[in-house]
């Protein structure tokens, strides 16, 4: 177990970095799951036809591929975190997530770090760049679920 107040913080720049690579592997997921889920509900709403925006079930159909892409995400950084604290970009760049209590991350807390760093982008990057002040380098995601980034030597 590492003790909490001894551990190398990781830069913004790490950070970024680390999810840019997690994104190209977030849009292969998109297709694996949003392209049988798009053919789908085409067969189902329109007996296999273009679902345009003229359709009645158009917004509906939006609405379930879109909430299957963002169940997607959440899924995958849930998974990763729970699971060894490191995403395919996080072991690229030695980052590891480790929960402030020293144990490993919990569901809850993984949801808790996916949704407050979505609010984090929403708020222009804020909670990102709040490493940059924080005296321990962490972000508003880091505080809100007692957890922080470490980086691997």
């Amino acid at each position: 177990m590492t003790n909490t107040t001894d551990y190398t913080p990781v830069s913004l720049i790490k950070r970024l970095i680390a999810i840019v690579y997690d994104s190209f592997l977030l849009i292969a997921l998109f297709f694996i799951v949003g392209i049988p889920i798009s053919i789908l509900t085409t067969f189902i709403f329109n007996a296999g036809n273009a679902i345009t925006e003229e359709h009645s079930l158009y917004f509906v159909n939006q609405v379930i591929i879109l909430l299957s892409l963002f169940m997607t995400s959440v899924g995958f950084y849930v998974w990763f975190w729970t699971h060894g604290g490191q995403t395919l970009g996080m072991k690229t760049w030695r980052i590891k997530l480790v929960s402030d209590n020293t144990q490993g991350i919990t569901q809850q807390q993984a949801i808790e770090r996916y949704f407050s760093a979505l609010f984090s982008w929403v708020c222009f990057g804020a909670g990102f760049l709040w490493c940059l002040i924080d005296t321990k380098k962490r972000s508003w995601h880091d505080i809100f679920s007692a957890s922080h980034l470490e980086q691997i030597e």
